[in-house]
């Protein structure tokens, strides 16, 4: 097995890391670098995403035909992995939630007619996007609970319903809504695109929550007729349980991406302290109870890193990685906390102050084991399939079921 990176990938890494370390870290130390919900002010957004389109480090997961960078999902993730060193790099570089997922699901659904309308203003960073699945009395990580209806009203669809917790919504043009338009337990539900101008809808409020914020926040919308033409159906009728499957899977692994750079940043930041940090006559890194702590947090990152890898590999030889793209998830949300939770204890008072950006990564890490399934649910979905693979669960190599 040869984990090394062919030459071009290693080359595009190697420029995202120096862009992080020169121009993005030292952002993060800077009061005024931050909007009012503790994300990168837009103005300043602005300058470092005109920089990094400047180098050829721009929507590096999509086509170069549409002015991305071409990479497939392994050099997606070592990429990913070092945007994330800073708490400000995957929204420069435009491969941030939610729009990264929505890209590729976009990417690859819609057809090519389509896509100059709402796929590529996405990618130039044009606007944002959000997906609207998720409800307050209604499906969360199973999408099979939707009761937001669609009904047919001629070559119209009239949304009807309630949403929730949807990234970005406050500040998104282009969204993406999944209803239910039938009872059928697998093909009950139907994926539309709108824009935000479409009457008939409304954002109700934006959630407060625990840790920072993406831009445009997490935000409940009312449904209350919205009517989307059936020329903006993202495949069938019945389809939506598809599209979900299309855009969750991918995406859960690029968070994965994303949360094992900032783990190693956390770490990084540790090592630093305890290497120039002395107490009772002793510099703290050469303490065995400090190092069993950082070995620990590496070596779990590690492990996160090895699942996302293998992941990204299926998925790049035509598998869905449904498998491997739930253990990862498991593993790299737990190694996140476990090591901005060790870089925070080892910093002591300066972790919980928020002279560091620890503090932000603990709040930040703390949802890792609840977005797109929580950790409970993937562990169910590991079993499920190794009950219906048995031996073949262990395989090298593909897996038997894709």
């Amino acid at each position: 097995m040869d984990f090394t990176l062919p030459p071009e990938v290693e080359a595009i890494r190697q420029r995202v890391r120096r862009f992080v370390d020169d121009r993005l870290i030292p952002l993060e130390a800077d009061a005024a670098s931050y909007d009012g919900h503790e994300n990168i002010a837009p103005a300043l957004l602005a300058e470092m995403r005109a920089a990094a389109r400047a180098e050829g480090l721009w929507a590096l997961q999509m086509p170069k035909s549409r002015g991305g960078g071409g990479l497939d999902r392994v050099g997606m993730a070592a990429v990913y992995e070092e945007m994330n060193r800073s708490i400000f790099g995957p929204v420069v570089f435009n491969s941030a939630a939610p729009d990264d997922g929505n890209m590729m699901l976009l990417e690859r659904v819609l057809p090519e007619a389509m896509k100059e309308r709402w796929l590529q203003p996405i990618i130039d960073g044009r606007v944002q996007s959000a997906f609207a699945m998720t409800e307050p009395d209604g499906c969360g990580s199973d999408p099979g609970l939707t009761y937001t209806t669609a009904e047919r009203v001629g070559d119209r669809w009239r949304i009807v319903g309630r949403k929730w917790f949807i990234t970005g919504a406050e500040a998104a043009r282009i969204f993406i809504v999944v209803a239910r338009t039938s009872t059928d337990e697998r093909k009950g539900l139907t994926a539309f695109l709108f824009d935000a101008d479409s009457p008939g809808w409304r954002i109700v409020r934006r959630i407060p929550i625990m840790g920072p914020e993406e831009h445009g926040g997490h935000c409940e919308l009312a449904f209350e007729g919205l009517e989307i033409p059936d020329s903006q159906r993202l495949l069938g009728v019945g389809d939506g349980l598809k599209v979900t499957q299309i855009r969750l899977g991918p995406a859960r692994l690029t968070h994965c991406m994303r949360w094992l750079g900032m783990a190693r940043r956390a770490l990084e930041i540790a090592t630093a302290h305890v290497a120039q940090r002395k107490s009772f006559g002793q510099m703290l890194i050469e303490r065995e109870s400090v190092q069993g702590m950082i070995g620990q947090a590496a070596m779990e990152i590690e492990i996160g890193r090895l699942l996302t890898m293998k992941a990204a590999w299926v998925l790049d030889q035509g598998g869905f990685a449904r498998k491997e793209i739930s253990m990862a998830k498991i593993v790299v949300a737990d190694a996140l906390h476990k090591a901005v939770d060790t870089a925070l204890q080892l910093l002591g008072a300066k972790g919980y102050s928020k002279d560091t950006v620890v503090e932000w990564m603990y709040r930040y890490a703390r949802q890792a084991r609840l977005v797109d399934g929580a950790s409970e649910v993937h562990r169910m979905v590991i079993a499920n399939i190794l009950r219906r693979e048995g031996r073949d669960f262990f395989g090298w190599g593909m897996p038997v079921h894709g």
